[in-house]
């Protein structure tokens, strides 16, 4: 079939993570329908997840272009750009404080980003309570939305913004997401200057990372007074089975790390002790290097969807890049296909050198820093 003009076009995102709803509120300024289909039932029906550094040059660019830069300034800590690298000791070995106004990468709690973008977009843009379950359909188009409700929705334009195990990948991909040999175990931490004053002082305002080789943690200062700790081991995925525990056993799973972190400093193990409420399981997984697929000119993939990472600070700030070049590629092109192709010249190759620079890059958050890094 021949494809059809953007702004008749029957566009569908889904998922309404900081990726997808960007790509919908640009769309939506420049007068471009778009249905955001999201499997969560409800906005907060779950964790949003930690902060989120966003870059000049990528997260922050994206949302001049959604006109909402002013409003993340309101909400952003500036005070979050402070970075402190300490050994199992406990010593500093370097420390950032952010220049008064330094807006270079501004920390927001990934929920305020979510809610945010939210507020900025149409009324019923997001169709909430959808999983999508296929997608089927000639390459050229329409595409058939199947969810797993049972009902099904035709489109022109199939955006997967669903992340790393994305069903949208899998119509022009047959890649999946390996293992890293890295997992993180997420540890929450509240009222962190009342009930946690001394993790308070170590950590700062910003972040701290510690490693040994080995394993690591890295503490994430959050608003509202929380913290988030990430608790990094070279294991097997599935570890906590393997040594006999079980997910929700937080004493059993909180013994077994005090043993492996045994020689760090009692001051750094407060980081794995005193947590309020329970481990959250989180392996790290990432996608082939590069990521590449055959054109399709009814579907297009975005952040974590077309290359998955290691977490080192640029996920979310290139699926908003992503999210403002498609739907600026939509805006400024006769047809879909031709937004595709022009997306995908810029995009596809941006995505490739990064991954290539960033592979393996789990094992660094292990390794103690060189001190020419320091």
């Amino acid at each position: 079939m021949d494809s059809p003009t953007p702004a008749s076009a029957r566009i569908s995102i889904i998922g309404a993570g900081p990726g997808g709803l960007t790509c919908a509120r640009i769309l939506q300024q420049h007068g471009i329908p778009v249905t955001v289909y999201d499997r969560d039932p409800e906005a907060n029906s779950r964790n949003q997840g930690g902060s989120l550094d966003l870059h000049e040059e990528d997260g922050q660019l994206a949302l001049r272009e959604a006109g909402l830069l002013e409003e993340f300034f309101a909400l952003a800590r500036l005070e979050g750009q402070e970075m402190r690298q300490m050994d199992p000791a406990g010593r500093v070995l370097d420390h950032h404080l952010p220049d008064e106004g330094e807006t270079v990468s501004p920390e927001i709690d990934r929920g305020q980003l979510r809610d945010l973008l939210l507020r900025s977009l149409v009324a019923g843009t997001v169709q909430r309570g959808r999983t999508l379950e296929s997608v089927s359909g000639p390459a050229d188009g329409p595409r058939t939305l199947t969810f797993t409700d049972g009902t099904a929705v035709e489109a022109d334009l199939v955006i997967g913004a669903d992340g790393a195990f994305s069903r949208v990948r899998t119509a022009v991909s047959s890649a999946t997401p390996r293992y890293t040999g890295v997992s993180f175990l997420e540890a929450w931490f509240d009222d962190m200057e009342h009930a946690h004053p001394e993790l308070s002082q170590l950590v700062g305002k910003g972040s701290a990372h510690i490693a040994d080789g080995e394993r690591g943690l890295f503490a994430q200062r959050n608003s509202g007074g929380h913290m988030r700790v990430y608790i990094m081991q070279r294991v097997p995925v599935d570890w906590i089975a393997a040594n006999g525990l079980r997910p929700e056993d937080t004493e059993g799973i909180r013994g077994h790390l005090l043993s492996e972190y045994a020689a760090w400093s009692p001051q750094i193990l407060r980081m794995i002790t005193d947590n309020d409420g329970a481990y959250v399981d989180r392996p790290l997984f990432a996608l082939p290097v590069p990521h590449i697929w055959e054109h399709s000119p009814s579907v297009a993939l975005l952040g974590d969807a077309a290359h998955l990472m290691p977490p080192l600070g640029v996920g979310v700030n290139l699926a908003m890049l992503d999210a403002s070049e498609l739907a600026l590629a939509l805006v400024h092109s006769s047809t879909i296909d031709d937004a595709v192709h022009s997306y995908e010249k810029s995009m596809l190759p941006r995505s490739a050198d990064m991954a290539q620079k960033l592979e393996g890059g789990a094992e660094h958050l292990l390794s103690v820093p060189d001190s020419d890094e320091i």
